[in-house]
């Protein structure tokens, strides 16, 4: 991969020119974007995954909701292949065509709350027809086609914006100065972050909006499949595996939470997880001295009965909370009550 990098290098000036041509289309004309009749929340960032938008994104849903502003998740489905779009998912749905994190979210919260699209205008007017009070734009920061009313920016604590450059030599989607377009930002994994440096950051190229500080831990370990007589006690140490666009913020949060690995394989982002790749995991697992696997909730929806059938070793699911969230709830209701009829 980095050496893929270093053989596209040449690209990057390129993208991130082309990048700043678009957003100043947008700046220009922001008739551009299509205005829905109902508030629109942002929840993206500038890096290439891994800040943390989906454990929020679902926080927030099930907060707002709480509070009275019904609401649909707009995803659009990165990995998925299917012939209607846009498409509702249902916690039923195969994730081969919703993608995994929809899918995820969907078993969460319930039938009729997220839709998957590759154009979010399009999924968004879908939307519309279960009459929700709000839609939440997931991964959404460079979907500028459809306007929102309140951008959040994720700035991962810890990696924070890596190199500084764009994609390919970089991680970042865009420059860092696109961060002025964020009404407040989010540092994920806030316990673990220069505080100072962020801020200095965000002074310089923010939008000198809010900053709130969140972070994710695992609240415990659930068994797979649930109810399995096997696996209703944890014991001995676990081999660690999920496709993640930051792998190690996982295995550093089942240190922290108290469950000690002794391996660990990761797949890229959004890999699809075969019967036989989850058999070759547990033969590693087996010669590490692990007496479990462990993985995410967005790894766990990709595995079937079939996956479950073929296994003969314990498998938990890791579950991830939010937690510090609270003020930025607060914030968005305070945003939300100015936009009521």
């Amino acid at each position: 991969m980095r050496l893929l990098r270093w053989i596209l290098a040449p690209l990057s000036p390129l993208y991130g020119a082309a990048i700043r041509v678009r957003n100043r289309a947008f700046d220009a004309h922001p008739e551009r974007a299509t205005q829905l009749p109902v508030p629109v929340i942002s929840i993206g960032n500038l890096s290439s995954g891994g800040t943390g938008k989906t454990p929020l994104t679902l926080y927030l849903a099930e907060g707002l909701q709480a509070a009275g502003w019904s609401n649909v998740i707009l995803s659009r489905g990165y990995g998925g292949r299917r012939d209607v779009d846009p498409m509702d998912v249902a916690p039923d749905s195969n994730p081969s065509q919703t993608g995994d994190e929809p899918l995820m979210m969907a078993r969460r919260l319930g039938p009729g709350r997220v839709i998957v699209g590759r154009k979010r205008t399009v999924a968004g007017l879908r939307a519309l027809g279960r009459n929700p009070r709000l839609l939440l734009l997931d991964d959404g920061f460079q979907h500028r086609a459809l306007h929102r009313d309140v951008d959040l920016l994720l700035l991962d604590g810890v990696r924070r914006w890596g190199n500084g450059k764009t994609l390919p030599l970089g991680d970042l989607r865009e420059p860092m100065e696109c961060a002025q377009r964020a009404h407040a930002m989010v540092v994920t994994r806030g316990a673990r972050a220069p505080r100072e440096e962020i801020l200095a950051w965000w002074q310089r190229y923010g939008s000198g909006g809010p900053v709130f500080w969140i972070d994710f831990v695992i609240g415990g370990l659930r068994a797979l499949p649930e109810g399995s007589a096997q696996l209703e006690t944890q014991s001995g140490p676990l081999f660690a595996f999920c496709a993640l666009g930051h792998p190690e913020a996982f295995y550093a949060d089942l240190i922290l939470a108290g469950h000690p690995w002794v391996g660990y394989r990761s797949f890229r982002d959004h890999q699809a997880i075969t019967k036989g790749t989850l058999q070759q995991v547990v033969r590693e697992a087996r010669l590490a001295g692990a007496e479990g696997l462990v993985c995410t909730e967005k790894d766990a929806v990709k595995l079937g009965p079939t996956h479950l059938e073929a296994l003969d070793f314990p498998l938990w699911v890791a579950q991830q909370q939010v937690q510090g969230a609270e003020p930025l709830l607060d914030f968005l209701l305070a945003a939300l009550a100015l936009k009521k009829p």
